[in-house]
């Protein structure tokens, strides 16, 4: 496991649960056929840039993107299947009817994060 990276994991976990609490009403709305597909295809190429930026940005070796990509990964795929089963504790401000939407939101994000990673040597960050 790569330390920084998943240090830097959850303080981006962290900061996204909290405005999400407090400002989550505003992003995510029961499932819409145009606006939860979007969200999830930016978030998926968000993550997938951020992944390689950050293992560019520490030095990593490319050998050990996927790890440093799984460690940036772990504390949102550790702790946000507690925040979708206790969705409406820790999302007060969201319909319970979002968790869905959220939880594929959160495995986008990962997958994201893995498949840039794993991108070509011709596209690096």
């Amino acid at each position: 496991m790569q330390r920084p990276l998943f240090l830097l994991g959850l303080a981006i976990w962290l900061l996204a649960t909290l405005l999400l609490r407090f400002a989550g009403q505003h992003l995510l709305h029961p499932p819409h056929v145009l606006r939860t597909p979007l969200l999830f295809l930016v978030s998926f190429l968000l993550m997938a840039w951020l992944a390689r930026r950050l293992c560019s940005r520490l030095g990593l070796p490319r050998s050990e993107w996927p790890a440093g990509a799984i460690s940036l990964a772990l504390p949102t795929l550790l702790l946000d299947p507690f925040s979708s089963a206790f969705f409406p504790f820790v999302f007060p401000n969201m319909p319970a009817g979002v968790a869905g939407v959220f939880g594929g939101w959160m495995l986008a994000c990962c997958a994201g994060a893995l498949v840039g990673s794993l991108a070509p040597r011709g596209s690096q960050a």
